[in-house]
């Protein structure tokens, strides 16, 4: 480890702080429905909107309806999306000519896309035409990211509201969401792009001759567009497949910057929104501090064992004896444009959030380095998240906090004025209890199975990792992997595809369950025993809480990976 990485480190955590407040304020207007500095051109296309499509932009929707036109908001988008992937012969900016996919991997990609994942089972660059590019992933990586902020939106107004009905709109959120959120960031960042040297066009790949002779396929289309919502909107999936490690997507070390602070800037703005709408910003920097601790944690232990490297390679003194562990650390499977520091930094933020873009191999990583980006989606992606899917699971964790702060004092827990009874607690467990059954459930049966076990490319405990990380990354809604397995077979396909549809909607329900039961509620004034919310006894315990159910849940699985991995390497053995 060095002062340098360090230094990048510092750097990036001071800009998303900075960012926080006044993006945070910003989103605040735009989800009350105030007039913003974009209103003048976007208010009028806002109104057209909800006019063409029957909205009434008054209506309140009680958290059942909103649940329903959520639902089938994203079950027409999977419908569509399906057809689009299995019709590519027909469709046009195909320049490859392109066939359809097999139907298998067309549900796998649909179901990935809807629930905000992007796992990609195929090679980008050799699989899908312009157009289903555009038409089909682009305008998914916007509408999913969309439909998980207006989600958050709700259970916020949950929190924030008293003897209401409703929990919003869910059209008019969605709307809101895309025109004066993701949309001109994504613009404005996607020339920046393009100013940086990523390609933006329609023409077909170009075929070169080497010095040697050869002859390279030089791969280009829409990439600047797609690159900056599927950073802004934590959805990870790539042009390319390397992904972000392919310089046609990050050219350089300020492209790699900017991709990582859009990673994080709406999931940190939320936890601003969150503070401003229940009026008091105070409790959204106790979030914002939860989530800051638990990621420095998971930076810091990335960074260390990738600094530390494999004990296989020792750097020997002048008498040839060891003195440390591979000098300069784990290169394999990193750019060197980016290092060691870069590389841990974007591995841990990509998999706080549900992003999934990559800028090195998690399968390269060492054993405890690995074990990192699994603890992050294992826990729920909440440390800042996926966009509105990070908040909505940490609060979900807070309600489970304030539950046990009660049960400790011996009063009916509360937290923001509300009473936090029977019916919230168990749809906030029931919400969080079904990610590890998911996680754990699949990876058992690919374990024991042979069509699982023969996707693999690394035996013992590495081979269990990538299925385990398999699973943990379709359920928590993330779409890195470990490069290890070969996942595009049919039962791959199929129960990757179930994973992220009960990572993302079966979670989703009880939590606006628990969205609409609150706003019923009255809010009671603080008293004598009412638990403080906004200091340091408030962020330490719902972190215990945290690591307690992550730690109680997933041991013994990270035991049989990574973690015995660790201790096999120490002892010579590698896998």
């Amino acid at each position: 480890m060095t002062a340098n990485g360090w230094l990048q480190i510092a750097i990036y955590c001071a800009i998303v702080i900075a960012l926080t407040k006044p993006f945070g304020g910003y989103m605040t207007r735009v989800f009350n429905g105030e007039r913003t500095f974009l209103s003048l051109v976007l208010r009028p296309i806002e109104r057209a909107l909800y006019a063409l499509c029957g909205v009434r932009e008054d209506e309140d929707q009680h958290w059942t309806a909103y649940a329903v036109a959520m639902l089938a908001f994203s079950f027409a988008g999977f419908v569509i999306l399906y057809l689009l992937q299995r019709l590519q012969g027909l469709l046009p900016f195909n320049p490859q000519h392109y066939p359809g996919v097999s139907e298998h991997l067309a549900f796998n990609t649909s179901v990935s896309f809807v629930t905000n994942t992007n796992w990609q089972s195929y090679v980008p660059e050799t699989t899908f035409g312009y157009f289903v590019q555009m038409a089909g992933l682009t305008v998914h990586n916007f509408v999913s990211a969309a439909t998980g902020i207006a989600l958050a939106v709700a259970l916020i107004r949950g929190f924030a509201r008293r003897s209401a009905s409703g929990v919003g709109n869910f059209w008019v959120d969605l709307t809101r969401c895309v025109l004066y959120v993701l949309l001109p960031i994504s613009i404005v960042t996607a020339l920046f792009f393009v100013w940086q040297g990523m390609p933006q066009n329609l023409s077909a790949y170009t075929l070169a001759h080497t010095v040697e002779g050869a002859t390279q396929t030089i791969v280009q289309g829409p990439v600047a567009s797609q690159e900056a919502i599927k950073m802004l909107g934590t959805n990870g999936g790539g042009f390319f497949n390397a992904n972000s490690a392919h310089p046609f997507e990050n050219p350089n070390a300020l492209t790699n910057l900017v991709q990582m602070i859009l990673i994080f800037s709406i999931g940190a703005a939320l936890t601003n929104v969150f503070g401003r709408m229940v009026g008091n910003e105070r409790q959204g920097w106790a979030i914002f501090a939860v989530m800051g601790i638990l990621f420095l944690a998971g930076t810091s232990t990335l960074y260390w064992a990738e600094a530390a490297g494999n004990p296989a390679f020792t750097s020997l003194h002048v008498d040839q004896t060891a003195s440390a562990w591979q000098a300069g650390g784990n290169m394999e499977g990193k750019d060197v444009r980016f290092g060691i520091a870069g590389s841990a930094l974007f591995g841990t933020i990509t998999t706080d959030a549900s992003c999934g873009a990559v800028i090195a191999m998690h399968d390269s990583f060492m054993p405890l380095g690995g074990l990192v980006p699994l603890v992050n989606i294992q826990l729920g992606e909440i440390i800042f998240g996926g966009v509105g899917s990070g908040l909505y699971g940490m609060l979900l964790f807070v309600i489970v906090a304030m539950f046990v702060a009660g049960l400790m004092v011996g009063r009916t827990p509360e937290y923001l004025g509300k009473k936090l009874e029977s019916k919230e607690v168990k749809m906030a467990m029931l919400a969080i209890l079904i990610l590890p059954l998911s996680i754990l459930g699949f990876t058992a049966l690919a374990a024991t199975l042979p069509v699982g076990i023969a996707a693999l490319n690394n035996a013992g405990p590495h081979g269990f990792s990538e299925i385990l990380y398999a699973y943990t990354s379709a359920t928590g809604n993330n779409g890195s992997a470990f490069g290890g397995i070969s996942a595009n077979v049919p039962f791959y396909n199929s129960t990757l595809g179930a994973a992220m549809f009960i990572g993302r909607f079966l979670m989703i329900v009880p939590m606006l369950a628990v969205a609409g039961s609150l706003a019923a509620k009255k809010i009671v004034p603080a008293s004598a025993g009412t638990f403080p919310t906004t200091g340091p006894l408030f962020v330490g315990l719902t972190i215990g809480v945290i690591l307690i159910i992550g730690g109680l849940t997933f041991f013994p699985a990270l035991a049989l990976g990574p973690i015995v991995e660790h201790f096999a390497m120490v002892a010579g053995k590698l896998y």
